[in-house]
């Protein structure tokens, strides 16, 4: 048995979105493709839709420019390993990692992303429950960008014999937003459904697939880029929201008065707000389930 250090891990969800969590301030772990992938198996490893490495951003060359701002940067994993601007589940659940860490109070902090600095707030009292201890976590998304359609035509969706046009919206992530009759017509969501032209995303989108519950809210299923269909995605819950609004003839920026839906995922219920300014804020609960230490040799061979 090695007797090298055993690294720590966490593992956390939002609206069941889950992600193992691995503690790293000084940014001395190298993490590679093939480790993230081992660790995400549900089977061979520990199992998440995502990882969530923890640095001081002080630490990090992609963060040292954000590091005045906000002491920790979020380096988040996608499970097939590759690398992603920003998890607006992942943020929540990265907060309420520093909380538990007593790293960070409840109140206002900053964390540094590969999208930006986002704002979050950590309510002080929450109700406990199957959502875990702590209040909800509201974070500043930062502002949504709604892309015109190129010179090859409005962005389509397609899944087995349905087509459904769909929204360009950026969330510091790309999405491609489908209003649907019915949540099942978008299948198993195991691979990735087709959407055209591919000059829209560059480099691959998440997608959702959106019905109506009633005023301002919807419901949704995800694709997630990297992952496959997730219980949650925050930041396609946001895109989502803006979408509907749009659809729906609400722009706060035009109105002056902010807008808000209830989002429902298949992990939970996630509310999500534009405001004025054009700033959108997610609020819900995160949770961590449980906390341990990755084997060594099993870690290197991983690594390997």
């Amino acid at each position: 048995m090695s007797d090298a250090p055993r690294p720590a891990f966490l593992k956390g969800h939002g609206t069941e979105n889950d992600f193992v969590i691995v503690p790293d301030p000084d940014g001395r772990l190298e993490l590679s493709p093939a480790a993230v992938v081992r660790i995400c198996d549900r089977r061979a490893g520990i199992g998440g839709d995502g990882l969530i490495r923890v640095v001081r951003s002080s630490a990090h060359p992609e963060a040292r420019g954000m590091a005045d701002e906000a002491e920790w940067f979020m380096d988040y994993r996608n499970s097939d390993g590759s690398i992603a601007e920003m998890c607006g589940n992942g943020v929540r659940v990265f907060a309420r990692y520093l909380q538990r860490a007593g790293l960070v109070e409840p109140g206002d902090l900053a964390v540094a992303t590969r999208a930006g600095v986002r704002r979050v707030h950590i309510a002080k009292d929450g109700p406990g429950g199957a959502d875990g201890p702590g209040g909800a976590i509201t974070v500043g998304m930062g502002k949504a960008l709604l892309p015109e359609p190129g010179p090859e035509g409005p962005v389509t969706v397609a899944v087995g014999e349905h087509s459904w046009p769909a929204r360009h919206v950026d969330m510091g992530n790309p999405h491609a937003v489908a209003f649907v009759d019915d949540l099942a017509q978008a299948g198993r969501l195991l691979d990735p459904p087709a959407v055209t032209p591919g000059s829209a995303y560059p480099h691959g989108t998440n997608v959702e697939f959106v019905v109506d519950r009633g005023p301002r809210h919807v419901a949704m299923r995800v694709h997630e880029r990297g992952s496959g269909e997730t219980r949650s995605c925050g930041t396609g819950a946001c895109a989502v929201m803006v979408a509907a609004a749009r659809r729906d003839g609400a722009d706060p920026a035009v109105d002056g008065r902010p807008v808000t839906y209830t989002v429902d995922v298949p992990g939970g219920r996630l509310v999500i707000s534009e405001l004025p300014d054009g700033t959108v804020e997610m609020t819900g609960p995160a949770v961590i389930v449980a906390e341990g230490e990755l084997d060594p040799d099993w870690l290197d061979t991983a690594l390997g």
